[in-house]
């Protein structure tokens, strides 16, 4: 198979990656500078290029929250299992950047899961892998 076959779907993954960041650092009411930054961190591991997330800013200024939500389900349920895994791991772990999970998080979160049929077990102990690869300690609960 050529790469032009897998640019779409990962066009989508970032696409999906991005609205549900946006989500998630918003959820609270407060973006923090730990969450921007973790947000950069995600644009430069994942290698989103600039014109995605032109795109994904000008898409956040013309929806609801509600249909922002809907468009991120969407689009990570036309994903591979691997790549929901991997979106919903970097959720994971941008939820945990400013040190502190507020319940709309986790409920953002859980819903997040059941909708894209993602197993939680499985995104913490992927998040822990990547966590003990990278030399972070243990998140305690």
């Amino acid at each position: 198979m050529n790469a032009t076959y897998f640019q779409p779907t990962h066009s989508i993954y970032h696409q999906g990656l991005l609205l549900f960041a946006h989500l998630l650092m918003n959820v609270d009411g407060v973006v923090d500078e730990r969450e921007l930054k973790a947000l950069e961190e995600i644009r430069k591991e994942e290698n989103i290029p600039e014109e995605t997330f032109s795109a994904f800013r000008k898409t956040i200024a013309k929806k609801t929250e509600r249909d922002l939500y809907q468009d991120g389900i969407d689009l990570l349920n036309t994903c591979s299992e691997q790549e929901r895994l991997c979106a919903l791991v970097h959720l994971y772990r941008l939820s945990e950047s400013d040190f502190s999970i507020h319940p709309r998080e986790v409920r953002l979160l859980l819903y997040s899961l059941k909708r894209t049929d993602v197993d939680f077990d499985e995104i913490e102990l992927t998040a822990r892998l990547v966590n003990a690869r990278r030399g972070l300690p243990p998140r305690t609960a």
